[in-house]
């Protein structure tokens, strides 16, 4: 089987963490063909079909040098045999062209995962809307008197971009509400940019669980990423620390409602983001946490989704 990888650039993959490179590896591993391009390597020109400047590549076992590329040359995307959409947030216009191009080369045959269209349609932070029941008091506005009215009723809270990943630009405000006003000017740009505001839920110091869904199933573990030093975002990139363990009951929960709906939509992967009985975010672009639930459980997610990728090809 020959898999394309739409990602960032291989030469900035920290490889003892990146989940697309222990796919990469899950996958040569059984003899399947890897290659990878960037977004801006595709293109559509009218009378030829969505192609990219493709880079075949080897992994070599080796932690310096983790790759060798074989061969470097433009190809149809419907000439792979799976095309996995791994792309990093953040979701900007870029990315939203990058899902239309993806959809043409759909309509020409290429199996394209996650699906282009749910990306679309599944903005990671608004997502959660549509699960009203499992989430806590949550406002998306552009409003600052709208802002403020919902800080007065909740007290602590949480005011973060739509489009952020990595933990960027998320703030907590307390029941002072120090510093809300020069926050909500940040954030909301004089009523130019639609802000989300959460609850503060103070299950964040047990961790911000990352749960996984595979096919529509949960994997049976998550990372916890708790915060350091102060800090209230438990993100890895802001010096969260990951803690792997069994998903709870509530977690399982929340996960068995989702996981068909998504699946259903073409969402093969899935990231949920649970912070103590509530769901807090749906990652959809590019979910990761594989190898740190790997290497503290013994659970091989990259296998579980490769399993999941070939059973979807041969249905």
């Amino acid at each position: 089987m020959k898999i394309l990888f739409v990602a960032d650039p291989l030469e900035s993959f920290k490889i003892y963490k990146d989940t697309t490179f222990a796919m990469m590896r899950e996958a040569q591993k059984r003899g399947h063909q890897v290659a990878a391009c960037e977004m801006t390597d595709v293109r559509w020109q009218r009378g030829q079909s969505v192609s990219a400047l493709v880079r075949e590549i080897r992994l070599t076992g080796d932690a310096d040098v983790w790759f060798v590329e074989t061969g470097k040359a433009r190809a149809a995307l419907k000439d792979f045999d799976a095309v996995l959409m791994r792309k990093d947030p953040p979701f900007d216009s870029e990315f939203f062209y990058a899902t239309h191009l993806l959809s043409q080369a759909e309509r020409e045959g290429a199996k394209v995962f996650n699906s282009p269209a749910a990306l679309r349609n599944h903005p990671e932070k608004l997502a959660i809307l549509e699960f009203p029941q499992f989430i806590a008091p949550t406002l998306v506005t552009r409003n600052e008197a709208d802002i403020r009215e919902f800080h007065a009723t909740h007290g602590d809270i949480i005011l973060k971009p739509l489009d952020g990943m990595g933990g960027m630009g998320i703030f907590k405000v307390g029941a002072d509400g120090l510093n809300l006003g020069a926050i909500i000017e940040t954030l909301n740009r004089d009523g130019a940019q639609t802000v989300m505001v959460q609850k503060f839920l103070p299950g964040i110091a047990q961790g911000d669980k990352r749960v996984l869904l595979i096919g529509g199933k949960p994997v049976p573990f998550c990372l916890a990423r708790i915060p350091q030093g102060g800090e209230v975002r438990g993100n890895l990139a802001a010096g969260g620390k990951g803690v792997a363990q069994p998903i709870s009951a509530r977690d399982r929960e929340i996960a068995e409602t989702l996981g068909p709906i998504l699946m259903a939509r073409g969402l093969m992967l899935v990231g949920l983001d649970i912070i103590g009985e509530s769901l807090t975010e749906i990652n959809v672009t590019s979910p990761t946490c594989f190898q740190e639930i790997t290497d503290q459980m013994g659970c091989d997610v990259a296998a579980l989704y490769v399993d999941a990728i070939e059973q979807a090809l041969a249905a």
